[in-house]
């Protein structure tokens, strides 16, 4: 299996949060070839600024790991990582992170800092984006355009 397998069992999730009413934010966690969590965007139904889908995803691994560390994982995610869920991943000891579209408003993978390039800390993550990017991408077009469409009709 590949990037590109693991990152559409993370469109699912993504899908799953789209159909609740969610920003279609999806994301799974990988161990050694195994998918060990899952999680997608669910702060609306939540009540929960923190339920980001790879805060889900992590959550969802370190329960099944019976570990709040996360050595030789990666977690794929649909969408860049935030702030917050950068930091997640970093105090999990992730060892990589693979994500789909670019964020420009909140990602931290360069598009509006690189939280993972900051040399002081003290774990590494290895960071790659762009894995299906464009099917990421349109499915929050897609999202956000019908969320307009709904607001200028009402």
């Amino acid at each position: 299996m590949n990037d590109e397998y693991y990152m559409r069992e993370a469109l699912s999730q993504a899908q799953a949060a789209g159909c609740l009413g969610e920003v279609p934010v999806g994301a799974v966690v990988v161990k050694e070839g195994v998918i060990v969590g899952r999680g997608f965007n669910a702060p609306i139904g939540d009540h929960d600024p923190t339920a980001h889908a790879e805060i889900a995803a992590l959550r969802d691994a370190a329960r099944n790991l019976e570990n709040y560390r996360l050595p030789g994982c990666e977690l794929f995610v649909t969408l860049e990582p935030c702030a917050m869920c950068a930091g997640a991943m970093l105090h999990a000891r992730i060892a990589r992170v693979i994500y789909g579209a670019r964020d420009p408003k909140t990602g931290v993978h360069g598009s509006v800092v690189d939280l993972f390039a900051v040399e002081r800390l003290n774990h590494h993550t290895q960071v790659e984006g762009g894995v299906l990017a464009a099917e990421c991408g349109q499915l929050l077009s897609d999202f956000f355009a019908e969320r307009r469409r709904n607001k200028g009709g009402a």
